[in-house]
């Protein structure tokens, strides 16, 4: 069972996703506590590859006021994944042959330790972007016209 931590909203928007994989965070005793406070933002994060691993960069996790007075907090610290080496090599290959980029989509409590959800994912262009704000549209208007069906039905 997982917890729900953060969620990148935009990521399902900008890219198409073609697959999911889940990572360690290597994080700080402060992160930890922040995150717990829901002190935590993935919407500007993105993941790297640098010497055969994986770090998120662009992770902000503010700190809490009643931090260490010995910790000096820094909020966008580049944070280091943990994945088994042949699944990071497989990543590594899509990401310089195919023209993919790696993006966080969540982050999530499992087993009691916090971990993420990282994609291999595509650029959308212009055109599949609004393809997706018409879909969305299409079903919150959907959904709205359903409920006022539901609501000024005659009732016996």
């Amino acid at each position: 069972m997982s917890a729900f931590i953060a969620e990148n909203r935009r990521a399902r928007y900008e890219y198409h996703i073609d697959e999911q994989f889940e990572a360690g965070v290597v994080l700080d005793g402060w992160e930890v506590k922040a995150i717990r406070a829901g002190q935590v933002q993935l919407t500007d994060g993105y993941v790297m590859i640098r010497n055969g691993e994986l770090y998120l960069i662009g992770c902000r996790i503010n700190s809490l006021r009643s931090a260490s007075t010995h910790v000096s907090p820094e909020p966008d610290r580049t944070k280091k994944l943990l994945m088994h080496r042949e699944e990071i090599k497989r990543l590594v290959g899509k990401v310089e042959q195919r023209g993919f980029t790696l993006v966080p989509l969540n982050l999530h409590y499992k087993g009691g330790r916090v971990k993420v959800d990282i994609a291999l994912a595509k650029g959308k262009d212009k055109a599949d972007k609004r393809e997706t704000e018409k879909k969305r549209d299409w079903e919150r208007e959907k959904g709205q016209l359903m409920r006022h069906k539901v609501s000024s039905a005659p009732k016996d």
